[in-house]
């Protein structure tokens, strides 16, 4: 089986290509706001300087959200194209489990992505990255202090430039851990997958709180 994994929720694009055990290609860089125009052919590209066709691909592990509104919809974009037109199964990775792997010293990983107005995409997990407290949108203090209430031994994972009550690791996804960790999750259907936002875009706050 050959895993195609593919995050594109920052601005950063992750991608790479697992067969079984091993990793046969990786790609990682950050490309701001040309992550749009540049995610597809990037990929096609690592792809074939290993040789391979996107057909060989067996399966497609996409990190769906939360995080930029535009990256999530890039990525969601690219794997619905490829699951759909290879008739290839698709499975759902949250960006904040992918981000809690990186770990491995810590009893508790808390990954967090910057939301603005000193929110955050924030979760909490243990050492099996099993969810503590679910991802959500929350208030950057409300999760410094959920985690300093249960432990004083974990981490925070982040690349956001964030002011944080903690230890802070920079976040470097170990693509083949995330993959062998996650490749026998459930599909998902193709037409099904949106993008986890975790949150009301700004326009459709603002539409909210005309309406109150």
């Amino acid at each position: 089986m050959r895993y195609l994994y593919l995050d594109t929720t920052s601005n950063y694009l992750y991608t790479g290509v697992v067969e079984e055990n091993k990793l046969l290609c990786e790609y990682k860089e950050k490309f701001d706001h040309d992550l749009s125009t540049m995610a597809l052919q990037t990929i096609i590209n690592m792809l074939e300087s290993n040789n391979l066709k996107p057909t060989d691909i067996d399966k497609i592990l996409l990190v769906n959200g939360p995080g930029s509104f535009t990256g999530c919809r890039i990525g969601v974009t690219i794997a619905k194209v490829f699951a759909w037109t290879l008739n290839k199964p698709i499975s759902l990775i949250s960006s904040l489990e992918a981000m809690a792997l990186t770990d491995d010293e810590y009893d508790y990983h808390v990954p967090v992505l910057d939301a603005r107005r000193d929110y955050v995409f924030g979760g909490i997990y243990d050492k099996e990255n099993n969810s503590i407290m679910k991802d959500q949108h929350v208030k950057r203090f409300v999760l410094e202090t959920a985690i300093s209430n249960m432990s004083d031994n974990y981490i925070f994972i982040t690349n956001d430039s964030l002011e944080l009550n903690g230890k802070v690791k920079a976040y470097d996804p170990d693509i083949l851990k995330i993959v062998l960790k996650y490749k026998d999750r459930e599909n998902v259907n193709p037409h099904s997958i949106d993008a986890n936002y975790l949150k009301l875009t700004e326009a459709e706050e603002n539409l909210n709180d005309k309406k109150c």
